[in-house]
């Protein structure tokens, strides 16, 4: 499906994304001995009364883990009352708890094997829980969607290809309540990115996918999607694209069957300043787009009114509501972070 007011060409876009030069920055400062300058305290900032209804601006905002390679793709686990995120050029995926503190879950977190010259992030990123409780994975090294039972930790693969052609590295996802599994395909994974000798599948997509079934494209004309997510009712779908000569939220209304109708412009981001760039996201119950943009994490409402900006100096990559529902956690950049909101994100 072709977007709307956009027409970049996935070769317009530079090899190494503004992601990828801050991970190969804090390789280098690893391996040089030189410490980079601690991030800046996180502020909160409201841009609408509505978004003093949400969150404090005056919110103590934690940091919970840190010394990560690039923090990514959180998720909380009800019954294990603990957060499970993601650092995919580490090939680790990590879990945090208010009892335990920080541990590793899983080592590799994706691909077992692979070609360190070929392949730039060989782990998990994008986690969600599937309708029967299992941990979901846009798996970036196994290039493939991946399901791993949270008691045995046993993985297998769910799907790996579009009409027979791998996958280049599975971003994020997000569940439907019918179990339809909606996700990005951007070549962030491979070190050459477009011109990869791994890469199969000639678009980067957004697929659906459904139990069962096969992948089925949503949308093969985005150059660099990423984070997804459903709106409360599930008749819009969010798409991050992190572009960085067009930087944008997609929307799409979407039919009975789950696939989009029309497609347009929900945030043009180009107009933002600060670090990062159209990232990870959630939806809470209400309505409200918890995002990741150029300068931090915007709360926005779903007529894309600016309501508030959580920004540390860096860029924040994605968000997960978890404990209550009314904790808001971001993995960002080497750190993840946690909040208190004033809503229930979870319930409305």
């Amino acid at each position: 499906m072709a977007e709307e007011q956009v027409g970049l060409s996935a070769g317009n876009v530079s090899t190494i994304s503004r992601r990828g030069f801050i991970v190969m920055a804090g390789a280098f400062a690893a391996s040089s001995g030189w410490a980079a300058s601690p991030p800046a305290p996180a502020t909160i900032r409201i841009l609408s009364p509505k978004g003093a209804a949400i969150i404090d601006p005056n919110a103590v905002v934690e940091t919970i883990a840190d010394g990560i390679a690039w923090a990514e793709g959180p998720v909380w686990v009800p019954h294990q009352n603990a957060l499970l995120f993601s650092d995919p050029p580490a090939n680790i995926m990590r879990r945090w708890s208010r009892r335990g503190g920080v541990s590793v879950f899983l080592k590799p977190s994706g691909a077992a094997v692979f070609d360190p010259k070929l392949v730039r992030e060989a782990g998990s990123n994008g986690l969600a829980l599937g309708t029967d409780g299992a941990l979901l994975i846009a798996d970036s090294g196994s290039r493939a969607l991946v399901r791993v039972d949270l008691a045995t930790r046993r993985r297998s693969i769910l799907v790996d290809r579009w009409r027979g052609e791998r996958f280049s590295s599975p971003n994020d996802l997000h569940v439907a309540r019918s179990g339809a599994i909606y996700f990005t395909d951007p070549p962030y994974g491979f070190a050459d990115g477009d011109a990869s000798p791994l890469k199969e599948v000639e678009q980067n997509g957004v697929y659906r996918w459904t139990p069962g079934g096969e992948a089925v494209l949503v949308d093969g004309a985005l150059t660099r999607p990423n984070g997804v997510a459903l709106s409360p009712d599930e008749r819009r779908l969010y798409v991050s694209v992190s572009d960085e000569k067009a930087p944008r939220i997609m929307a799409y209304d979407l039919d009975a069957g789950g696939m989009p109708r029309n497609s347009r412009v929900f945030l043009d981001a180009s107009t933002l300043h600060g670090p990062g760039l159209p990232d990870g996201m959630k939806v809470s119950a209400g309505g409200i787009l918890f995002c990741s943009a150029p300068g931090g994490l915007y709360l926005l409402s779903p007529e894309a009114e600016p309501l508030a900006l959580i920004a540390n100096g860096g860029p924040i990559a994605n968000c997960a509501f978890g404990e209550d529902g009314r904790t808001l956690f971001m993995t960002a950049n080497d750190r993840v972070l946690r909040v208190r909101l004033k809503i229930n994100a979870l319930h409305g």
